[in-house]
């Protein structure tokens, strides 16, 4: 059996923690790890299956010998570095935005569309956490009854902005809690003009806003879901619209889905049976004893969960359901993992000739 060479690039982050973990209980033969991140973090120790490894400096020539990278260091560190581990020879999984819209690169969730490995070019994108858990619960839905619509509204943790805007977030919980002013310098977006409270507040804005005045983070659900389903960014065979609101939790992220279905013979109860059998997806559907997903429970967890499946009294052939996941793992460092293991099995950690 072939083994590998794989290294972790921003593997001190809270993903590339998960990373290691997920590495280890995965599937792939390790030959040998190598953990990169940035100079600040080059020489802190870290645990592989209960070997200790020094964190490395990433530099170009730190992908020298290395078969498989999974990356999850920052789009800017992914547009410097990616193309000097392919040009090395790795196939990178890149956990980032940096090469998700780019054409040639493939756009992919385990289960859904991972046929579309075949054609990668040596770079392989990691969709959006928010879109990977919609369209993992979709998908069974798409294939059996086809899908015309989609109306998502997010409601996210601040794990997803990441570890200073979770500190800052429970800084300021303490804070609100002594009968202190909130202090925010990072929220909604580290990259807009203006900044406020996340605690005990909600903020309908993730990222910069478009023109449009939609944000930037709908703009990525809406495209990332046609690229996925339709292997077309800009496809109109799906209609997607989305508002994504940050909210004051820790981990998991939480979807109301609206979907309209081509065929409207459809049921409830054959929506919930296409959920319950799909594999990574958990049905928790019984209003009757108050059972549904929570992202507290979906924590650590790398299935997606499902629940409120109901059909809208007013149009037929439309439904609402409920979808909660693990940001940080099923959205993150679970999908990227899974994603090499699909590599593996199919003989591609090697690039097209």
């Amino acid at each position: 059996m072939r083994e590998y060479v794989v290294a972790i690039l921003g593997a001190t982050g809270a993903v590339g923690q998960r990373l290691i973990s997920e590495l280890e209980q995965s599937s792939i033969p390790v030959k040998k790890l190598k953990l990169l991140a940035s100079k600040r973090s080059a020489g802190k120790k870290l645990k592989f299956k209960n070997q200790e490894i020094t964190v490395e400096e990433a530099q170009p020539d730190s992908f020298n010998g290395v078969d498989l990278v999974l990356s999850s260091a920052g789009g800017a560190v992914s547009k410097k570095l990616l193309p000097e581990a392919v040009k090395r020879g790795a196939v990178c999984v890149d956990n980032t935005s940096a090469y998700r819209m780019e054409d040639g690169v493939p756009l992919v969730v385990p289960r859904v569309n991972d046929k579309e490995l075949v054609n990668h070019r040596g770079i392989i994108a990691n969709p959006n956490c928010s879109t990977i858990q919609m369209v993992a619960a979709l998908y069974p839905i798409y294939q059996r009854w086809g899908i015309k619509q989609i109306i998502v509204s997010t409601y996210q943790a601040v794990s997803g902005a990441g570890k200073a805007a979770w500190d800052e977030m429970l800084n300021q919980a303490q804070a609100r809690l002594n009968h202190q002013d909130l202090k925010a310098e990072i929220l909604p977006t580290a990259a807009d003009k203006r900044h406020y409270p996340m605690a005990f507040n909600l903020l309908p804005q993730i990222d910069v806003f478009e023109d449009d005045g939609y944000t930037h983070e709908e703009w990525k659900m809406i495209h990332e879901t046609k690229k996925i389903l339709l292997n077309d960014q800009n496809a109109g065979e799906i209609k997607v619209t989305a508002t994504c609101v940050r909210v004051p939790i820790e981990i998991g992220h939480g979807e109301t889905v609206y979907f309209v279905v081509n065929d409207s013979s459809a049921t409830t109860a054959e929506i919930q049976e296409e959920i319950a059998k799909t594999s990574g997806l958990v049905l928790q559907d019984d209003p009757s004893k108050q059972v549904y997903p929570q992202p507290l429970l979906a924590a650590g967890k790398r299935e997606t969960f499902v629940g409120r499946i109901r059909q809208d009294q007013e149009n037929d052939g439309a439904f609402q359901m409920w979808v909660v996941a693990d940001n940080l793992l099923r959205g993150a460092a679970s999908n990227t993992v899974e994603i090499a293991e699909c590599l593996v099995r199919d003989d591609l950690v090697h690039q097209a000739n």
